[in-house]
């Protein structure tokens, strides 16, 4: 039923597929890569680097240039947690929810980080500066609890920090 519901929306015109020159990037990519093994792996993840995340429109996409159900499509998007279906911030906070972080604290630093950026857990800000996101270790526990900002790590984190963290940031992009 799904199938046909897609069939139907694409012909219908529901999902809008633009001609420009993300679109024509990514069909070139499809096109040199259709024949490699786990290509469908490499096309998203090459779909991803272009657009930032993968949204519908751009499943369906890859779906109709690489006759693949967008269900599987859909389906190894969500199996792999490094795909994302909506856009991110510029910067990615990761808070680490391994047992030493955890029991150092990683719940009220998320809790904390959720009050002054006013978004939860797998959201991003409305200036789509912050996204704000949980992994389940980072081989630091040492330094528990640890957060990570792109690829910037921060070490025995408190609450009372996340604040200076934060405006840390926004100044230096206000600098810009």
């Amino acid at each position: 039923m799904k199938k046909q519901k897609e069939v139907k929306m694409i012909k219908e015109g529901a999902i809008k597929i633009p001609n420009n020159p993300q679109y024509r990037r990514l069909k070139e990519f499809i096109e040199e890569n259709r024949n490699k093994k786990d290509f469908i792996l490499q096309i998203l993840l090459e779909a991803q680097k272009i657009f930032g995340y993968l949204p519908e429109e751009v499943q369906y996409f890859i779906a109709k240039e690489t006759n693949v159900p967008s269900a599987k499509i859909y389906g190894i998007i969500t199996f792999y947690n490094f795909f994302r279906t909506k856009p991110i911030g510029k910067y990615v906070i990761n808070v680490c929810l391994g047992t030493a972080c955890h029991v150092k604290g990683a719940p009220r630093i998320i809790e904390t980080f959720e009050r002054c950026l006013g978004i939860k857990v797998g959201e991003t800000t409305e200036d789509k500066l912050f996204t704000l996101s949980t992994a389940r270790c980072f081989g630091a526990c040492g330094l528990a609890p640890v957060i990570m900002i792109n690829e910037e790590v921060y070490g025995k984190v408190t609450p009372a920090e996340i604040e200076n963290i934060i405006k840390s940031i926004e100044k230096r992009e206000n600098r810009r």
